[in-house]
């Protein structure tokens, strides 16, 4: 930019002002560099659990997990196939949590021994025990180590172990 003095450039004006600029610049600059640190710093890396449908069908999925407050369950998540979903937003607390899915598609589940309580619409239960005589239904859930990891993804495969196949 020229500033204009009489109709004449002013030299003296335009070093000031070119000085002025590169200054002004140069606080921008830092203050960028800054605020990135900060935004980066500041907040933490993002730690989930994630479950990732490996199959051709869309899935359903219930998770089991205790904390604090004991042991509650929670679903449904509605996975497409070759998709994934965040289950848990967050540093995982625990490092065994619990999961039950369905196959919507060819029928089927994913489970285990671990008996937790669901219902056939979307729910949060507190506590694993007397789901019948509480309204709920007891569904067994497979465990999955973490190993204490504060980021953890599982993936669901037509193979694992963990499946039961439509009676």
């Amino acid at each position: 930019m020229t500033i204009i003095v009489n109709g004449k450039g002013n030299r003296q004006n335009m070093m000031r002002h070119t000085a002025i600029h590169r200054g002004l610049r140069l606080v921008s600059a830092f203050a960028a560099v800054g605020m990135l640190g900060m935004s980066s710093a500041g907040s933490p890396a993002l730690a989930d659990l994630k479950l990732c449908n490996k199959t051709g069908s869309t899935i359903g999925v219930a998770l089991g997990y205790k904390d604090d407050k004991g042991w509650a369950s929670e679903g449904w998540w509605n996975i497409p196939p070759q998709g994934c979903k965040t289950l848990l937003q967050g540093d995982l607390i625990a490092r065994y949590y619990y999961i039950f899915a369905i196959d919507y598609d060819k029928g089927g589940t994913w489970g285990g021994p671990a008996k937790m309580c669901t219902q056939d619409r979307i729910f949060t239960i507190r506590g694993r025990k007397n789901c019948e005589a509480r309204g709920y239904k007891t569904r067994g859930f497979y465990e999955v180590d973490t190993g204490e990891k504060l980021d953890f993804t599982i993936m669901l495969r037509e193979d694992s172990g963990q499946r039961s196949k439509a009676k």
